[in-house]
């Protein structure tokens, strides 16, 4: 009884990290783009209540799916990294921590050790996968700000940049002193 929920969860996980790969070749991948997202409430890693709609339709709103396990996901943070420096007065970065192999206390610890600038919320139910129907950690969805679907992805060579400037636009020049 214990291997076999050992197998089907190293299957799960193995799967999950596999489906990338797969579905790079598809045309649509999670939510089509042009949907809005179902309304969902998740958790913050402090066990509150909180609901996506407290930033979807407000301004454009990079959302992904991760877990502290997922290689991929850590190969995407640079340029993660490097799209919320670019975007992030003008767009909000909301990572989704799934409950797949791990928990609420994994998440916080690992965050603990390795801090990153973004929003991180926990998906204890799976409402957040269901509603943006994705298909595997390091999806990404990015929102415009009318809370419309305008780029899906999965995998590490995503363009995040050109998804953003999509949903918000071109980057601000810098204010030149007179």
């Amino acid at each position: 009884m214990v291997i076999s929920c050992v197998v089907r969860r190293a299957s799960y996980v193995a799967l999950l990290l596999l489906v990338p790969t797969l579905l790079r070749a598809q045309d649509v991948i999670g939510i089509p783009v042009g949907q809005t997202p179902p309304a969902v409430t998740l958790e913050n890693l402090s066990g509150d209540t909180v609901s996506l709609a407290r930033w979807i339709g407000k301004k454009p709103v990079l959302v992904e799916f991760w877990a502290t396990w997922c290689p991929i996901c850590e190969a995407l943070l640079p340029r993660m990294a490097a799209a919320q420096k670019k975007y992030g007065d003008r767009a909000e970065f909301v990572v989704v921590a799934v409950a797949v192999n791990q928990s609420q206390n994994s998440v916080r610890r690992h965050l603990e050790k390795h801090p990153m600038p973004f929003t991180f919320l926990w998906d204890a139910n799976g409402a957040a996968v269901r509603a943006f129907q994705a298909p595997s950690t390091s999806y990404i969805a990015v929102l415009d700000g009318t809370g419309k679907v305008v780029y899906t992805g999965v995998g590490e060579d995503q363009d995040i940049e050109a998804a953003l400037e999509k949903a918000a636009g071109a980057p601000r020049a810098a204010e030149k002193p007179r």
